[in-house]
């Protein structure tokens, strides 16, 4: 699978291949490289952060509990080196239909929140991937309240 992710990175960063022939391993690993994104922002990765990642890993993109570390390894490696999004949300973006964006809005506001709190960095980068994915600010925030309620910070001054 880490082959198949190192030649997905390669034509990404390239600009080969067209976005509607990407095999499920590359959304697997572009939502993944979100998450790692979203969860780094505040300073580093906590445990927290990467058990709620690989769980919306596994529930949505069927990656196996086995290859979780290999992926959130590779994706954590691409999150750092890489300064541009576009490429992973254009995948993303033409291959999830609009429901499947907003369940990938929820589980990026899952990670962000689950330390408990919103950093500036990431709620600026939660703007920024909602418009990339062409998710409408109000279906963000639906998301946003949806993943709070999941970690239980649903209480008045809980969140930010």
């Amino acid at each position: 699978m880490l082959a198949r992710l190192q030649r997905f990175i390669a034509r990404l960063e390239s600009g080969g291949d067209s976005v509607k022939t990407a095999p499920r391993d590359e959304l697997a690993m572009a939502a993944a490289v979100l998450l790692s994104r979203a969860a780094a922002l505040d300073g580093g990765i906590d445990e927290r952060e990467r058990a709620v990642a690989a769980d919306r890993l596994v529930e949505r993109f069927g990656v196996s509990r086995e290859e979780i570390d290999a992926v959130m390894a590779e994706a954590g490696q691409t999150a750092e080196e890489s300064v541009d999004l576009y490429g992973f949300t254009r995948v993303l973006k033409g291959q999830l239909d609009p429901d499947g964006r907003l369940m990938l809005m929820e589980a990026l506001w899952e990670v962000v929140y689950a330390d408990g709190t919103l950093h500036d960095y990431e709620a600026q980068l939660m703007r920024r991937l909602a418009g990339l994915l062409f998710v409408p600010d109000r279906d963000s925030g639906e998301a946003r309240k949806r993943a709070l309620v999941k970690l239980g910070l649903d209480a008045p001054g809980a969140s930010d």
